[in-house]
């Protein structure tokens, strides 16, 4: 459809209608009925965005900032296991997907935040009371969690790309400032990227007390345990990693970590480890986790999926394992990792699509054998 004066985009269903889009230089959309907006082409951007489980490519109008927000172009965004959750039914999520990226920031709402403007940065996932702007009324307007000081479970959250806030597969997106991090110029794009996932591996360094153990098993072979398994080994571990995919094991073990493949006469060892990471994003995982974590081991679980998990958790009890679940985590210690070469995530790309192929991107994810694959929002 096409109108005088007006250029057309990939529609967007709203109500009975669909989105337009025109070069109105004052920069508001106008409604012109029946749910069909005008929005200036120059504040368009494409995005992936989830719908109805499926993943759909759209022309949207940029993020509008809040006070204390910045606007991030995207350079590169990383798929994870979760997104493809989310095309599964995972939270019910309806927006533009991704969680990890890598970006530079083009403006500012608040003319106290300048400095970012032209920074290379990072950013944290949750959107938290003080990023909502609830901070700067003071301790007694935020909720209970971020009084406590963890702000990851605030009772307001919204995560990126995952839950209430449109994410990182598109050219732009907003976050608050305060979940910006500037990335160190000793790290190149494709390593920065990493960024978040490498958190969520540092998390457990503050979770457990790693002086405790001489040894790690991570159960599990993908994007997630193979950051994992060279955390934990940074932090001094022998680690085992337990997987099914040789081409994954093999460049385990190029990092120097030990490998054992799934149905294997090391994986059967019952009470093997004192400490386990089940990071393997599927039902079964927890089961073979509880059967090898030795009596009073510590089980730590980083696996999130559609669905549940059917186990039986007497283990639990009778070993008296403790079980700790382990989401995101902090990003100076992964930024920190990076910058010093500790860990080098480089070789987990398996390849690297442009943003207008996401669809593509996220169907060769799901192939055998597959680690990392990134978007581009460049030409």
């Amino acid at each position: 459809m096409a109108l005088p004066g007006f250029v057309a985009y990939a529609p967007i269903p709203i109500g009975c209608g669909l989105y337009l889009f025109t070069l109105n230089p004052e920069g508001e959309p106008a409604k012109i009925g029946c749910g069909l907006y005008l929005e200036p082409a120059k504040y368009l951007m494409l995005a992936a965005v989830a719908r109805r489980n499926r993943l759909a490519l759209v022309q949207k109008p940029q993020p509008r900032l809040k006070p204390g927000w910045a606007l991030v172009r995207v350079r590169l965004a990383g798929i994870c296991n979760t997104d493809i959750e989310i095309l599964r039914g995972y939270h019910n999520f309806h927006g533009t997907l991704g969680h990890e990226f890598v970006g530079d920031v083009v403006s500012v709402a608040s003319a106290r935040d300048k400095s970012w403007i032209g920074r290379r940065v990072v950013g944290e996932i949750n959107l938290t009371c003080a990023g909502l702007g609830l901070g700067r009324l003071g301790q007694s307007k935020m909720c209970s969690y971020c009084r406590r000081g963890i702000p990851a479970h605030c009772a307001r959250r919204r995560v990126l790309g995952i839950m209430g806030h449109d994410g990182a597969f598109a050219e732009f997106l907003a976050l608050p400032v305060v979940n910006l991090h500037r990335v160190p110029s000793a790290i190149p794009d494709d390593a920065a990227v990493f960024t978040e996932p490498m958190a969520a591996a540092c998390e457990i360094l503050e979770q457990v007390n790693i002086r405790a153990h001489r040894e790690a098993c991570v159960l599990g072979d993908g994007k997630l345990a193979q950051l994992i398994a060279r955390v934990l080994r940074s932090a001094g571990l022998r680690v085992v990693m337990i997987g099914k995919h040789a081409s994954k094991l093999r460049l385990a073990r190029l990092a120097g970590i030990a490998t054992a493949r799934s149905g294997g006469t090391v994986p059967q060892r019952v009470d093997a480890y004192t400490l386990v990471v089940e990071a393997t994003g599927s039902p079964s995982g927890l089961a073979v986790a509880q059967k090898i974590t030795a009596p009073r081991g510590t089980l730590v679980l980083k696996s999130t999926f559609h669905g549940a998990a059917p186990v039986e958790t007497w283990p639990l009890v009778v070993k008296e394992i403790t079980a700790i679940g382990s989401r995101c985590g902090p990003f100076p210690p992964a930024l920190a990792l990076l910058r010093l070469g500790r860990v080098d995530p480089s070789p987990l790309i398996s390849r690297v699509f442009k943003l207008k192929n996401a669809a593509e991107a996220i169907r060769y994810a799901q192939n055998p054998g597959i680690l990392k694959v990134l978007l581009h929002s460049g030409a």
